[in-house]
């Protein structure tokens, strides 16, 4: 069939598997082009919860092309039939896994809910059947709902300001327009509900099932991913419901570095610098900011994409330092490129300049386009997209 890309309110509802495998190829190929002084020192044995795009995939290249190590994926995906695409994440999985065989790499994916305890249960029973223990899980996980596997409730994740209705400046991605977005506040409940599931009770409850079977190694680590992002927009984010989630998630990371100390483990969250992904390109407000922040990173020369970012994150944080560094919260800080004053400044500049119903100013439309189209698998030059292809196969 041959493959087109559909978007919806800022959502590819495709995604194309030449273009994926074309993308995977591309960060492993940075991977290779990078090698690391500490690689040596990195995790030899990796499960990424929600390992299957953006900074969970980024992650499990770098521990396993960057080091050879053994890597296990968990996420959701649905795969694809002879008429039907599969997501992108099922294409990054395959492609990857394809590659990580041809060097010789243990590489397994379950495709089931991370939030399950069956899942759960099966990925122990993987990582003692192949690997006996881990020493590094990469927590990853966006998800828009959560069943609780003890009362079987279901729980709904949103995106809203938390107390009173946001009004604010944004970017259609589409016609490169600046709109004006208003939220209504989130109810109590709605608050509570994202927390469940974009909480750090799920990633506590996967570290303490594998600790109960004995399946992490002597100092272990597991980090999780955060975002802080800058005062501007605060209201729909920090101190938002996902906001309220976060705060949540980094307070777990105590919680769970107390369960681990009898192995000399550890917790910690890593506050990444803001990328185009599936769940940035759809919350209001984020997408004028990352435009602007694309545009003024590039000019300085700091601008980085998840590898980049995940590359720096095991480097120069987790391995190849003897403390790793950390802010006076306990927080890895690998958004400190994009919080710097001059990037900052410049940034809120712009800010001013957009006007509704008007083009995007002096931001980088055409990199947040491309990069937004690059991990659906779409503009690749070097892929003709007039070409049939099968939907199954890499």
């Amino acid at each position: 069939m041959i493959i087109k890309q559909k978007i919806m309110r800022n959502v590819s509802l495709t995604a194309h598997p030449l273009g994926c495998a074309q993308d995977v190829q591309n960060q492993i190929a940075y991977v290779e082009q990078h090698p690391s002084p500490s690689a040596s020192l990195y995790p030899k044995r990796v499960l990424i919860v929600g390992g299957s795009t953006g900074y969970g995939l980024a992650a499990r290249i770098v521990a396993a092309i960057g080091a050879g190590s053994a890597t296990i994926n968990v996420s959701v995906e649905r795969e694809p039939s002879e008429n039907k695409v599969a997501t992108a994440g099922w294409y990054n999985t395959e492609a990857f896994e394809k590659e990580a065989t041809k060097r010789g790499l243990f590489a397994r994916s379950l495709y089931a809910d991370a939030f399950s305890d069956q899942t759960k249960e099966a990925t122990a029973d993987l990582i003692a059947t192949h690997l006996g223990q881990v020493d590094l899980i990469i927590y990853s996980v966006a998800s828009p709902l959560r069943t609780d596997p003890d009362t079987k409730e279901v729980y709904h994740s949103v995106i809203k300001p938390i107390g009173k209705t946001y009004s604010a400046l944004s970017l259609d991605m589409q016609s490169g327009l600046i709109e004006q977005a208003t939220i209504e506040p989130a109810q109590e409940d709605q608050v509570e509900q994202t927390i469940k599931v974009m909480g750090g009770e799920d990633w506590q409850r996967w570290v303490e099932f594998l600790a109960k079977r004995n399946l992490l190694a002597e100092n272990f680590i597991t980090v999780a991913f955060s975002y802080i992002g800058p005062q501007m927009t605060h209201p729909m984010y920090r101190d938002g419901t996902i906001g309220k989630a976060k705060e949540h998630l980094e307070a777990s990371a105590k919680k769970i570095t107390a369960l681990l100390q009898t192995i000399g483990g550890r917790a910690l969250v890593s506050v990444n610098k803001a990328v185009v992904t599936r769940a940035s390109a759809v919350i209001p407000v984020v997408p004028l900011y990352i435009a602007l922040l694309y545009k003024v990173m590039k000019e300085q020369a700091l601008h980085e994409e998840c590898i980049e970012q995940m590359s720096r994150l095991f480097d120069q944080r987790l391995y190849g330092k003897k403390e790793i560094p950390l802010d006076k919260e306990g927080r890895i800080r690998l958004d400190d490129w994009e919080m710097k004053p001059q990037v900052q400044l410049e940034v809120q500049r712009r800010w001013k300049l957009q006007q509704e119903g008007k083009p995007l100013a002096e931001g980088d439309l055409d990199g947040f386009r491309r990069q937004y189209d690059h991990i659906h698998g779409f503009g690749f030059e070097s892929i003709d997209y007039e070409k049939d292809v099968d939907p199954t196969r890499i």
